[in-house]
Order: C-alpha cells, then structure tokens, then sequence
C-alpha cells in the first residue's frame, strides 16, 4: 500500500508541473496570436477586428506627447485611416509576454519593424470572455543612445511650447 501511494504521490508531482508548464504555454500563445491578429488588421485596414480586440475601456497611447486616448478617442482618430484603407503596418521582431499568476492580466513589451523605423510597444491585455484583448497600449520611438542629444535639439521647441500648456 505504502509503495502505491508513493507512486500515485510522485506521479502527480510530475505531471501537474507539465500541465501548469502546458497551460502557460496555451495562455502565452493566445496572448501572441491575438497581438499578431491586431498589428495584422491594422495592417489590412480591418476596423472591426482591430478594434474588436481592444477592451471597451482601452488607452492607447502614441508616439506624440499629445496622444492619449481612450477608445472612442482612438477610434475616431484612427477611423479616416483605416477608411482609407491604410491604416499602419507593425511587425513584431521581438516580444516578451508576463501573465499574471490569476491568468486574467498579461503585459507585454515588443520591438516592431514600422514605417517609423523601429518603435517599441508596450501594453497590457485582459481576458475577457475567453478572448485575450489590449486595455493599454504605449507605441513609442526607440533613439539610439549616440543620437538622443540630436533628437533632444530637434524636439526642444515643442516641448517647450507643451510645458507651457501644462504649467497653466
């Protein structure tokens, strides 16, 4: 009897590490199809899906100071873009996804390959209704380090002019 339980204790000690290590690799795989399905129906103008994959109470926010939206925001921007049938293309060509440990919340960082040159994105998604869907998104420039005091001179003016707005 002894023996047995042994066996049935050891058994289960190695099987329910494999199948937490089998349900991270399913969440973390629909987490990255669902970012790839969104960069793609930017890329193909598809309204509906993009936005379909974006929480009701989404924040995305843009390479401009000034771009911070919530969903209708964005939406609404974004709208002529996709009407005219080119909104934007962003290839990830590195990303690193973080669930969190009650596999609702995820966050994630990606290097993306975009008209802008390389950007980096960040964001946050949630599960909602089985669907892994964007509540926050930072899409941001990378500046080499060798060339920040060049971007810094080329952007003063108008960062200046946005600190004025905000001292008011």
């Amino acid at each position: 009897m002894k023996t047995i339980f042994s066996f049935l204790l050891f058994s289960v000690l190695l099987v329910l590490p494999c199948q937490a290590q089998d349900n991270a690799n399913t969440i973390n795989a629909a987490i990255v199809n669902n970012l790839n399905r969104w960069h793609e129906a930017a890329a193909q103008a598809d309204f509906e899906t993009y936005f379909g994959l974006m929480t009701s109470d989404a924040i995305y926010i843009g390479t401009d100071a000034t771009e911070h939206w919530d969903l209708e925001a964005f939406k609404h921007f974004a709208k002529p873009y996709f009407d005219a049938g080119k909104a934007w293309d962003f290839k990830a060509i590195d990303r690193h996804v973080f669930v969190y440990n009650n596999n609702t919340l995820a966050w994630f960082d990606e290097l993306l390959n975009t008209h802008m040159g390389i950007c980096r994105g960040s964001g946050v998604m949630k599960l909602e209704n089985g669907t892994w869907k964007m509540a926050h998104y930072v899409l941001s420039m990378t500046v080499p380090n060798s060339k920040m005091q060049d971007v810094v001179s080329v952007k003063r003016t108008d960062d200046l002019n946005l600190l004025k707005q905000y001292k008011q």
